[in-house]
């Protein structure tokens, strides 16, 4: 091989070797990357639960409470309609 062709494989050579290396640690951070992505996601999947279970535990307050409530409007009409009768 002539000297032009061995500085070109070299050239050549080194470049390939420098996007290998980029590529790995291209991949590497990608894969870090995608990790904190799903433990951020599992994160948010509790948060959704714990959501879903106060909105659920709140709705059943609120129907007992509404339940109290229409009853505590009978009896204060019952009362006044007492005072006037």
């Amino acid at each position: 091989m002539n000297n032009t062709a061995v500085v070109t494989l070299i050239v050549v050579s080194a470049a390939l070797t420098f996007f290998l290396i980029m590529l790995s640690l291209a991949l590497y951070y990608l894969i870090s990357i995608l990790k904190q992505v799903k433990r951020m996601a599992a994160k948010a999947e509790n948060v959704v639960g714990s959501v879903e279970a106060a909105a659920e535990a709140f709705e059943e307050k609120a129907s007992s409470l509404a339940i109290l409530k229409v009853i505590s409007n009978i009896v204060t009409q019952a009362s006044k309609f007492k005072k006037k009768g």
